[in-house]
């Protein structure tokens, strides 16, 4: 378990590697990395069963990236944690022939799944928690979905089969930044009232600050604790957090930044982590 003040500290490490790994392979989806880069350090750091020699540990936890696009945060947690190299991510990403590529590769350490493809991490985390259930395994199933993924059907066919299975070792983390590469989640395809639409379909729902680590760590404690349904945490975001030259544009979905956008988010990214200190 790490301290709520180190994890602050680290995150803002992992946005500037993230920021090298994009700048490296000349692409990436930064606003969403931002985003969700909290949560994926929170998991890792505090509350997912899973290290890199126990990745074939049949007990073992499984976290799936649905939000697959989202792969340069990915990256740069996995590296912390040991499962890959920073510096060969670096070298190699997105280059012909690399393994490293822009989604989840299940070829590489750590990764259960291929993701990409909208709306498919869901269902499949639905399988693995009811094999969980069915062998009288004690892991715990997590996956992060994007908001704008949950115009897939898909997804509704996942959350239904969990909430009929009660599969309370289940747990889904929604990444609500409110954009998607083609504008504002609301008007392209309204998702409100979302915590009602899931409680609907049988989940206990807990909303929170997806940008707080504190939060964060906070609602995924809570999660382990409830039983009788899976749990799904509707964490609100920001896109590109972290720099306000980012932040709430829908236009950094997958904007490489030029050299100038560099140094600015660079400097951002600093004063981000100086305010954060002065904050213990």
């Amino acid at each position: 378990m790490m301290e709520i003040q180190e994890l602050k500290r680290l995150s803002w490490e992992l946005r500037r590697d993230v920021l090298e790994i994009i700048i490296a392979g000349g692409g990436g989806h930064i606003g969403g990395d931002m985003s969700l880069l909290n949560a994926l350090l929170v998991l890792y750091e505090n509350h997912l069963n899973i290290r890199p020699e126990t990745v074939n540990d049949p007990e073992r936890d499984r976290f799936v990236l649905s939000k697959g696009h989202s792969m340069e945060a990915y990256y740069a947690v996995l590296c912390h944690r040991g499962f890959l190299e920073l510096a060969d991510v670096k070298a190699r990403f997105s280059k012909l022939g690399s393994p490293y590529i822009g989604h989840p590769n299940n070829k590489l350490p750590g990764i259960e799944m291929n993701s990409g493809s909208l709306g498919h991490g869901l269902p499949v985390c639905v399988g693995m928690a009811l094999a969980a259930k069915r062998d009288g395994r004690s892991y715990r199933v997590y996956t992060i979905m994007g908001d704008g993924e949950l115009a897939e059907g898909s997804v509704w066919e996942g959350a239904m089969a969990a909430g009929h299975y009660r599969l309370d070792n289940l747990c889904a983390l929604i990444d609500r930044n409110r954009l998607q590469i083609s504008g504002g989640t609301e008007e392209v395809m309204a998702h409100e009232p979302l915590a009602e639409r899931w409680a609907a379909f049988g989940w206990h729902v807990l909303e929170t600050d997806g940008d707080s680590i504190l939060a964060l760590d906070e609602a995924l404690s809570r999660a382990k604790r409830l039983k009788g349904k899976p749990t799904v945490i509707i964490a609100q975001t920001t896109k590109g957090f972290g720099s306000p030259l980012m932040e709430n544009r829908a236009g950094w979905h997958h904007h490489l930044p030029t050299a100038e956008e560099y140094e600015r988010i660079k400097a951002d990214f600093a004063a981000g982590q100086e305010a954060d200190t002065v904050d213990e």
